[in-house]
């Protein structure tokens, strides 16, 4: 047993000879090691869980992506789950990954770091994905997020720059750390161009396609209607376009239309969707090389805090030239922002 063992791990003496003999066995046997069992010696499971709100759509299935292809790097596999926005079906998840992983990344806003953390043992590390950047509210995790704030003022100005001063913004759901701090963008991008802000131009949303088709349709219902759209999100973005093509309003010729995200689908939109781009996979693979860092240091290390900068990308939904790649660099005033805890 032992001879084999050492084979299967490969760690310890064995002669070439005998570890053919025993390779040899194994697939004349179709022998899989038991990894419930295997991981109550090593107390490893070689996974590592994803928590996050829904796993439709496809901002979190290139999540996702940069998740696995990190951690299948390392060796590691991926136990992902949605909690579809119930608080009390978020604790169930992760009470039911306790013993099947060795981290976690959690994008949750219905779940509280306090909550968090007792449903979790001290020992199993955990990044946070856009959660409020306070150190109290991060409550000692790992925590990475996206620069909301900017993406959304630097899109607002870019409306304005184009002759637009009725900018319509569709929001967010609630409680939502991206759909608040892009809401805080809007309007602080409005106040600094000297724009007056009006109730009837935010509308709500819920980041998918069809809370972006119902604000399109009260949108074209306006009397005074707006000459811009800025869409907290793609998904929404695409379901208002849809919902003015079924009006029978046109983009961008009445309506200038933006998103945030930028999915790989919003350049194959007609017209092409301009937006704020998020490295979404990227974002997913610094999660997973933070949890995999903390696993490694046996959650005993440096908490990080770091932001990922956000980029302008323009093409025609809003009614100007697309921009080549050196201008979308030029154009983003956004920086990443690393704080360490």
């Amino acid at each position: 047993m032992a001879t084999v063992s050492r084979v299967l791990n490969g760690k310890g003496p064995v002669l070439d000879t005998t570890r053919s003999r025993v390779q040899s066995t194994i697939e004349s046997l179709g022998y899989v090691p038991h990894g419930a069992a295997r991981s109550l010696i090593t107390r490893r499971t070689n996974t590592i869980g994803v928590l996050l709100p829904d796993i439709y759509g496809e901002f979190f299935s290139e999540l996702i992506r940069g998740i696995d292809a990190a951690v299948r790097r390392a060796g590691y596999h991926l136990l992902v789950s949605g909690s579809h926005g119930e608080r009390g079906e978020a604790g169930a998840v992760l009470r039911a990954m306790r013993g099947r992983v060795d981290g976690l990344v959690v994008l949750s806003p219905d779940l509280s770091p306090p909550g968090l953390r007792a449903s979790i043992p001290d020992t199993v590390p955990v990044v946070l994905l856009d959660s409020p950047s306070n150190s109290k509210a991060a409550g000692g995790f790992d925590l990475i997020n996206i620069d909301n704030y900017n993406g959304a003022f630097t899109m607002a100005r870019h409306l304005h720059s184009l002759g637009h001063v009725r900018i319509a913004f569709v929001r967010g759901p609630a409680p939502n750390v991206d759909a608040d701090e892009r809401l805080r963008g809007y309007r602080d991008a409005l106040a600094a161009l000297h724009l007056r802000h009006e109730e009837e131009l935010e509308l709500p949303g819920n980041f998918r396609e069809d809370g972006g088709y119902r604000a399109g349709q009260r949108i074209a219902r306006l009397a005074n209607a707006p000459t811009a759209i800025f869409a907290a999100n793609d998904a929404m973005a695409i379901g208002c376009l849809a919902a003015l093509s079924d009006a029978g309003r046109s983009v961008p010729k009445e309506f200038a239309l933006a998103g945030f995200d930028d999915i790989p689908i919003a350049r194959f939109t007609a017209p092409p969707l301009t937006s704020v781009r998020v490295s979404i996979a990227e974002l997913g693979g610094a999660a997973a090389e933070r949890v995999l860092h903390g696993i490694r240091h046996e959650n005993r290390h440096k908490r990080l805090h770091l932001t990922l900068p956000t980029t302008l990308v323009v093409r025609e939904s809003c009614g100007a030239a697309p921009t080549s790649r050196a201008n979308r660099e030029r154009l983003n005033g956004t920086n990443g922002r690393r704080m360490d805890g």
